[in-house]
């Protein structure tokens, strides 16, 4: 469970050692960031903390152009019935368990030793969200690394970062991030030109 002074004071202070710990979701703009976001404090009465970016965003929140929630690092320090969760996550996150055809969370379940229900169940309990959710939330974060990172086409970022085709991808993100991804792409551009050019007048 989260501690709200707790988070409360890591995100005023923007504490790197809660990163990845915790989101926070902007009520007045439907953001969630990283608890290092640069970006000025919302006022307390305004957000909301989650225990993952898969949570904040089944909740509601797009994620923040500034602090990049995909970039943040991957939280494993649980115990008991959260290593179960830990290990399925990865599963989800870096294997892509759940991105192919004929993927399930009966598989997946099966893969970890329990039932899909009490899977589920656990999922909801320590991540606020089900493995469902969390798979898209993965895919979602692959695409946006690979539209900043990358100049592939569009097919194939939606086909690397998991997605079974290009329509898919582009209603997911549009749910995600309320904007097309050639727009995200575009942004990132300009805002790297802009970064280079500032560069080079120093």
């Amino acid at each position: 469970m989260l501690d709200h002074d707790e988070c409360e004071r890591a995100r005023v202070g923007r504490d790197p050692a809660y990163d990845g710990l915790f989101f926070t979701g902007v009520q007045t703009t439907g953001v969630y960031c990283r608890p290092v976001c640069p970006v000025r404090p919302a006022r307390p009465k305004n957000v909301r903390f989650f225990p993952t970016a898969a949570a904040a965003e089944g909740a509601g929140f797009r994620p923040c152009l500034r602090c990049r929630p995909e970039t943040a690092p991957f939280c494993a320090a649980w115990k008991g019935s959260r290593s179960i969760v830990d290990r399925a996550a990865r599963l989800i996150v870096r294997d892509g368990v759940l991105d192919g055809e004929k993927a399930s969370v009966d598989a997946l379940a099966g893969r970890v030793g329990i039932g899909a229900r009490h899977l589920t169940r656990l999922f909801e309990r320590h991540l606020g969200a089900s493995p469902v959710q969390v798979a898209k939330t993965a895919r979602v974060q692959r695409a946006k690394r690979l539209l900043n990172e990358t100049d592939l086409p569009m097919t194939e970022v939606a086909l690397r970062a998991g997605f079974k085709s290009l329509r898919r991808f582009n209603t997911v993100f549009m749910e995600v991030y309320r904007r097309p991804p050639s727009e995200i792409r575009r942004r990132l551009r300009a805002n790297q030109l802009k970064g280079l050019a500032r560069s080079e007048t120093n």
